[in-house]
């Protein structure tokens, strides 16, 4: 598909867009990779099966490199030029993907939070594809609030147990969306299989959990970043941990694992 001003203009300003159809021809093949995908997961596994006995959450990430579908995705598809048109950058360099299969039923709600305080990478130019696999009606959708990448904070990031990731952390606390929703402009769309929601980093998200009890929820995400992006030492704790890496901070971000594309 072709960026237009009108997308450009829109992401700049809420910082998330919806894409119509944008990734329609890679279904198939991103379904066959998460099905290989949860036949064989890799280190980065993360998967969540609640308390209450509902269907699990299945979550991994950084399997481009081993499954040959996301590598052909990554390589050959469109998420490099989109990301490039969205974040007006001479350059996408791609550096994650993230697949999260909610099973019909799960009670896992995933709670509001920015992804920038997790990863190990700044810059003001970056891009998440959220890209549905499955139906994905307006209720059960990843919901996004407009503007809040310009807020000006990295709220304090947190585990899904709701203790913090980095000890001693004083940085704000997320809001409590949810009992205040009246004040922000929220945005949520129905979606269809190839359809993705572009956000950028620090964009407050969050999506309930799948009520559906027929329908699940497969969701490929493809994260990239612009030329000036820079590595931040997370200590190994962030998502993903990436502990192998040996950049320092502020080093341009660099690798097998985060290939360039103009």
């Amino acid at each position: 598909m072709a960026v237009t001003g009108a997308d450009f203009r829109a992401y700049q300003k809420d910082g998330a867009i919806l894409l119509r159809g944008a990734f329609a021809d890679w279904v198939e093949p991103l379904r066959a990779g998460i099905e290989a995908l949860i036949a064989s997961p890799g280190p980065y596994e993360r998967s969540y099966t609640p308390k209450d006995g509902s269907a699990r959450f299945f979550q991994d990430l950084c399997n481009w490199q081993r499954i040959p579908e996301f590598r052909d995705f990554v390589e050959r598809g469109p998420g490099a030029a989109i990301a490039r048109a969205l974040m007006g950058s001479e350059g996408a360099q791609f550096f994650h993907d993230h697949v999260l299969v909610k099973e019909p039923g799960t009670s896992i709600v995933t709670p509001w939070h920015q992804d920038s305080p997790y990863y190990c990478v700044g810059g003001e130019q970056s891009v998440s594809f959220w890209i549905p696999l499955d139906p994905v009606a307006r209720e059960v959708t990843l919901e996004c609030v407009a503007g809040s990448h310009r807020w000006g904070v990295n709220h304090k990031p947190k585990r899904f147990d709701g203790t913090d990731l980095y000890e001693g952390d004083t940085a704000e606390d997320m809001p409590d969306i949810d009992t205040r929703r009246g004040e922000y402009r929220i945005q949520g769309w129905e979606m269809q299989p190839g359809d993705a929601v572009a956000f950028d980093f620090r964009t407050v998200h969050g999506a309930p959990a799948n009520t559906n009890r027929q329908q699940r929820r497969r969701v490929f995400s493809a994260r990239w970043v612009g030329d000036d992006a820079v590595f931040i030492d997370r200590q190994g704790r962030g998502s993903p941990p990436l502990r192998h890496l040996t950049l320092k901070t502020g080093d341009k971000l660099s690798g097998p694992e985060f290939p360039r594309f103009t």
